[in-house]
């Protein structure tokens, strides 16, 4: 059961909680304007098929109901894969095909998703509206089916073997193609993504289809007896049961790592007011900056939390020293940079995913050229997240208000900025955040001339950059 287990990464944990969230959500118009369509586009393809395609076998009603109850049985049976889930229905699936009327399998396998959803509606987890429009799921049947007739390879025979790979294949194909369509109309996930998420469903299909393709073949002349695959079901239960309390333990873990965060900064903000809220502002704006550089959901996920976290070793560092209005000597400085290895070693104290944010803690005063601290990291070796913050941190730092000094005007940070890039900030962290900056401030250009040469000299002196 252990190749069942969940070890999500942050889209895939995302994805699975805005699936939960959305499966009892009434559909929006963005996702009506998808699925109607859809929905309308499987069942004149499913129609067509059953009324022009040339069946091999005579419809028998109680069989195929037979056959539609157990494919609802294993459809019940979920092993989520962020966006939607993977199901063992190949068991049931690969029989229909071989010993119903191939044409029409594709309407059957509609009226048994609908079926299965059933359930969830009467306890209030679907949607109505999802029961009946989910009928499009069963677009994968279309293809199948399709190149079973076109091949006329519709009975159960080894002979066939490759027309029925060439059906799987066909199957993936439709399935991959239309969930991908929906994810990216309904909720912008991008196809990669859901190829990419599709594999374990496929992988599951993979593995369930000689199984299924063994029933049909042994039950070409008792039907019904292929039905004796459900006998698996149980088994696949508790395959199921597993992942999802995996999955379940994964994401209740992310809210308490995630809480957890959240409480040390609000003792930091206790500890240090001005330290509490510059955190906020530079964990907004390193978020921004990480989606302009369209870094990977995890990066993302170890930004917003680095920069929630950035300053967090500083309450080790004594009142006097964080809050002295001038320069602090070499004795306070020394004990100042000592915030970033203190906050990841309380980070590694709490462990799990606040361990690797540690690793980001500690290199948030790296810079681009060697020359930061405490290991002295230079370009890529420092982790992307922690060039982020490290740009935000001494940008957020530059235009408000510290003990010391006055803010900077915009443009002054700006430019000083750009006058590091490639020295103590990455390169192209400083035109992310500068695009970030002028897109979202338009004000940033003052008409009052001459201000920026009123200004103050740019920059602190290189010790107050903590």
């Amino acid at each position: 059961m252990s190749k069942f287990t969940a070890d999500l990464d942050a889209a895939t944990e995302r994805r699975v909680e805005e699936s939960l969230e959305r499966r009892a959500r009434k559909m929006d118009g963005r996702e009506l304007l998808t699925l109607l369509p859809l929905n309308a586009a499987f069942i004149a393809a499913a129609t067509a098929l059953a009324l022009l395609g040339d069946a091999a076998r005579e419809l028998s009603v109680p069989l195929a109901v037979a056959f539609v109850v157990a494919y609802a049985v294993a459809d019940r049976i979920e092993f989520s894969t962020g966006s939607g889930y993977a199901v063992p229905t190949q068991l049931v699936f690969v029989p229909m095909l071989l010993l119903l009327p191939t044409p029409l399998v594709p309407l059957l396998v509609a009226a048994a998703v609908v079926l299965s959803s059933s359930r969830d509606v009467v306890r209030g987890e679907l949607a109505p509206g999802r029961a009946v429009l989910g009928a499009s799921d069963a677009w994968f049947a279309v293809g199948a089916a399709l190149v079973l007739v076109l091949a006329d390879a519709q009975l159960p025979a080894w002979a066939q073997l490759p027309a029925y790979a060439g059906a799987l294949i066909a199957q993936f194909a439709f399935d991959s193609t239309m969930f991908g369509l929906r994810m990216r109309a309904t909720l912008g996930v991008p196809m990669r993504d859901t190829f990419a998420e599709a594999r374990l469903a496929q992988r599951v299909d993979l593995l369930l289809f000689p199984i299924g393709l063994l029933a049909a073949i042994a039950a070409a002349d008792a039907p019904a007896g292929a039905l004796l695959v459900l006998a698996l079901v149980p088994l696949l239960v508790g395959f199921g049961r597993e992942r999802e309390a995996s999955i379940e333990r994964s994401l209740e873990l992310g809210r308490a790592y995630r809480g957890t965060a959240l409480l040390l900064r609000d003792l930091l903000e206790e500890d240090d007011e001005y330290t509490g809220h510059h955190t906020e502002d530079v964990v907004e704006l390193s978020v921004k900056v990480a989606d302009e550089l369209g870094v990977t959901e995890d990066v993302r996920r170890e930004t917003e939390m680095g920069a929630l976290l950035h300053d967090i070793g500083k309450i080790a560092v004594p009142d006097e020293i964080i809050n002295k209005p001038g320069p602090l000597n070499d004795e306070e400085w020394a004990i100042m940079k000592t915030h970033t290895v203190e906050g990841e070693r309380m980070l590694q104290q709490v462990g799990g995913l606040l361990s690797s944010v540690g690793v980001v803690v500690r290199a948030s005063h790296e810079r681009w050229d060697g020359g930061g601290y405490p290991d002295g990291l230079a370009g890529e070796q420092i982790p992307v997240a922690a060039r982020i913050v490290s740009a935000c941190d001494a940008f957020n730092a530059m235009t408000t208000d510290r003990s010391y000094r006055k803010a900077l005007p915009l443009e002054v940070a700006i430019a000083e900025l750009e006058k590091n890039a490639g020295t103590q900030f990455a390169p192209d962290v400083v035109v992310a955040l500068v695009g970030v900056v002028k897109r979202e401030t338009p004000e940033w250009q003052l008409t009052i001339a001459g201000t920026a040469a009123a200004a103050p000299a740019p920059g602190a002196p290189a010790k107050r950059a903590a």
